[in-house]
């Protein structure tokens, strides 16, 4: 089901680090070859929304940061398929995924989006703030056009009585 999510987001255009033309198999691959074994490790967390008993969105916290780094983590691929958009799926993704970066003691989260994207606006009305924006970072998922990049952060207030 994860694929098929990664996958029809991929034919609707989002930038997520695939383009077209782009397989089923290929979309499978990437969760059996490059997420599960992370998942495995500890080094990374898989959130997903269910709709009756679909997977319909998905997003990924990436704990895998330097020695000097282990306050914050990476907020990646946050994917909802284009039938169930609108929904308030994105937005619950991204508050569930800040209350387990809180109990992994994680303070500071970062990511990069699509520069003008709705994913942009969501993580902005998220109170993520945007740090600058990086021209020509991606090729676009529909066009050989290269696509610029925001990156952003938000700092997380730890659970009460942690430091």
């Amino acid at each position: 089901m994860l694929a098929d999510v990664l996958h029809a987001v991929v034919h609707a255009g989002a930038g997520v680090s695939f383009f077209t033309p782009f397989s089923i198999e290929e979309a499978r691959s990437f969760w059996v070859e490059k997420v599960l074994p992370r998942v495995r490790a500890g080094t990374c967390r898989v959130l997903v929304t269910r709709l009756d008993d679909r997977i319909v969105g998905t997003v990924q916290l990436d704990l895998d940061m330097p020695p000097n780094q282990q306050h914050r983590a990476a907020v990646a691929k946050l994917l909802v398929h284009p039938a169930n958009r609108r929904r308030g799926i994105a937005r619950a993704l991204m508050i569930a995924l800040e209350g387990i970066a809180r109990s992994e003691r994680r303070t500071l989260l970062t990511l990069d989006t699509v520069s003008g994207s709705n994913a942009e606006f969501l993580y902005r009305s998220l109170d993520y703030v945007a740090v600058g924006v990086i021209p020509h970072y991606a090729r676009a998922a529909l066009t050989p056009e290269l696509e610029g990049t925001t990156i952003m952060y938000k700092e997380i207030i730890p659970p009460t009585g942690q430091p």
